[in-house]
């Protein structure tokens, strides 16, 4: 969001997807890194290094009317010094990619996957999960906990805007699955990995 970018100083590390560095330069970042899948980086932290690999995940980029598909998109997995590993799935639909990332990244403590803009499903399947798809993401990840994004915020799709937190809480529930471990927070809500 360039809007975003434009509050940040110009040294500012900014990782970005492969086909992205022109235009991140042009917005006046010095220290910019382009990844592709399955390609990492580390940044130095507090504690030490953070390491972020960049991860397949299933849908399109487009920043332009004219530049469909000319930079890729994807995922995070954000592993700390101490070894905290935090998934965040960006925009994806749901598919074989979780499980794949969950078998490559062991021990993800926090998976943040998208539950909102699925509706209509003929439409949106390839590229936004549905609440029931996330909760399935999260287990193929073998993620410990799942913090539910990309719902409430915009009105993006035919779902109503409670929708999808109604439906994933219900999901998690069918799957058995501990209610400590999904992080169903407000819009703007805030909690600390390691103070559960």
């Amino acid at each position: 969001d360039a809007p975003t970018l434009k509050r940040l100083p110009p040294h500012t590390p900014l990782l970005v997807t492969a086909g992205l560095v022109r235009w991140a330069r042009r917005r006046r970042f010095t220290h910019v890194t382009d990844l592709d899948w399955w390609e990492a980086v580390e940044l130095p932290g507090p504690a030490g290094p953070v390491r972020f690999d960049f991860v397949p995940a299933h849908h399109w980029s487009k920043r332009t009317l004219t530049d469909t598909c000319r930079s890729l998109w994807g995922g995070w997995v954000m592993t700390a010094p101490g070894g905290q590993r935090v998934y965040f799935a960006g925009d994806t639909g749901y598919g074989h990619w979780f499980s794949r990332i969950g078998r490559r990244y062991p021990g993800i403590d926090l998976a943040l996957l998208p539950i909102g803009a699925y509706d209509p499903r003929w439409w949106l399947s390839d590229v936004h999960c549905d609440p029931e798809e996330a909760v399935r993401a999260a287990q193929d990840l073998g993620a410990r906990r799942m913090a539910p994004m990309h719902w409430g915020t915009f009105v993006l799709s035919a779902e109503p805007v409670m929708e999808p937190l109604t439906r994933v809480r219900a999901a998690w529930q069918r799957a058995g699955l501990p209610r400590e471990d999904l992080w169903d927070l407000p819009v703007g809500g805030s909690r600390l990995l390691g103070d559960e």
